[in-house]
C-alpha cells in the first residue's frame, strides 16, 4: 500500500488493527520499477499465533506522479505476492482449525475499500500450514491471489494446546 494510504490507513484504523489483527508487518525491501517512482514493497510479516513462521508479502505501491497521472488518488493495485518460511523453532498456539481459517494479516490498499489479506489455513490431512495472500474489496472481489505452504511433516513442532486429531 502506498505511503500515503499506508499513513491514512494506520491513522483511522490503528484502535481495530491493534486489537483485531496484532500481526505487523515490517518493510524489508524496496525496488523502484519505472521512472513514475512506483515501487514494488517487500514487507515482513510474523504470524502472531505461530512463532518461527515468517511471511515475506510483496505489493505495488504507486506513486504520486503515477496517482496525478492516472487519476484514483486513493488506491494500490491488487497484485501481491506471499512466501512464508520457518524461520526458528515452530510453536503453534491457540489457532482456527476451522476450514475457513484465520485472518493472520490485514493493510490498506484503498483509503477505504480495499484490503490485502493474509489469510492462515491448517490442512490437517496433510499437517501443513497454508498461507494464502488475496485482496478483499467492499464492491468486486478480486480473483488475484497468492499461496504459499509450510509442511509440518517430519518437523520438531511444539502444539501449545496439543496436536490436533
Amino acid at each position: 500500500m502506498s505511503r500515503t494510504v499506508r499513513a491514512l490507513f494506520v491513522a483511522g484504523l490503528a484502535t481495530f488493527t491493534a486489537t483485531a489483527l496484532p500481526a505487523r508487518a515490517e518493510t524489508v525491501g524496496e525496488v523502484g520499477v519505472d521512472w513514475l517512482g512506483n515501487d514494488i514493497m517487500i514487507d515482513a510479516v510474523t504470524d502472531p499465533k505461530i512463532k518461527g513462521v515468517t511471511c515475506h508479502v510483496t505489493y505495488f505501491d504507486r506513486s504520486v506522479i503515477d496517482r496525478l497521472k492516472n487519476g484514483n488518488w486513493f488506491e494500490d493495485p491488487s497484485n501481491n505476492s506471499i512466501a512464508c518460511r520457518q524461520t526458528g523453532p515452530i510453536e503453534i498456539g491457540d489457532i482456527d482449525l476451522s476450514k475457513d481459517g484465520e485472518e493472520v494479516f490485514r493493510a490498506g490498499l484503498s483509503l477505504v475499500w480495499k484490503n490485502l489479506l493474509v489469510t492462515r489455513i491448517y490442512d490437517r490431512k496433510n499437517d501443513t500450514l497454508i498461507y494464502l495472500a488475496h485482496s478483499r474489496e467492499l464492491t468486486d472481489g478480486s480473483a488475484k491471489m497468492s499461496i504459499t505452504t509450510i509442511p509440518l511433516y517430519g518437523q520438531t513442532v511444539t502444539w501449545t494446546n496439543g496436536r490436533p486429531e
